[in-house]
């Protein structure tokens, strides 16, 4: 017998049976998310779409930011799980769709073990600071648990 990571990883599959995908509504998130639901639909896999609001601390300084922030977030949230539900229901694809608050790695790097993915999808990041400090899809990389796709 082998490891406990090794036991816990099903080898010689034909493909993925849960895919997790992070989405925030930004363009290359949504390119994630459809690319992700191309893959669950040609693998006959779980789609699990991810969307982690968080929050400005700037908002939270502001008279009533942190309301505003959170209207914002909820209304962000809807407009996905509308757009996300309809495209799985056209595509024919078995989707979840999950909102958390917090730290964008730390959320989906839980998501992804408790549902157990078979490999993560985000999009590229759309920040010049993330190549100096590592963007999420490096970060998810280094945490090592599952493949990781970057779409751009």
């Amino acid at each position: 017998m082998g490891t406990d990571s090794e036991e816990s990883y099903e080898f010689w599959t034909d493909g993925p049976r849960v895919i997790v995908a992070g989405v925030d509504g930004s363009t290359t998130s949504m390119r994630a998310g459809s690319y992700a639901a191309g893959l669950a639909r040609r693998q006959n896999a779980r789609l699990v779409i991810v969307y982690v609001a968080g929050r400005s601390s700037l908002a939270d300084m502001a008279p009533g930011g942190a309301l505003v922030t959170e209207q914002t977030m909820d209304e962000i949230a809807d407009d996905l799980r509308r757009e996300i539900t309809d495209g799985a229901a056209r595509l024919g694809v078995r989707a979840e769709f999950i909102v958390t608050h917090g730290d964008p790695l730390s959320e989906l790097a839980r998501i992804a073990d408790e549902v157990h993915a078979d490999g993560v999808v985000v999009g590229v990041s759309e920040k010049i600071g993330h190549r100096l400090v590592g963007s999420l899809a490096v970060r998810l990389v280094r945490i090592g648990h599952w493949p990781v796709t970057v779409v751009p």
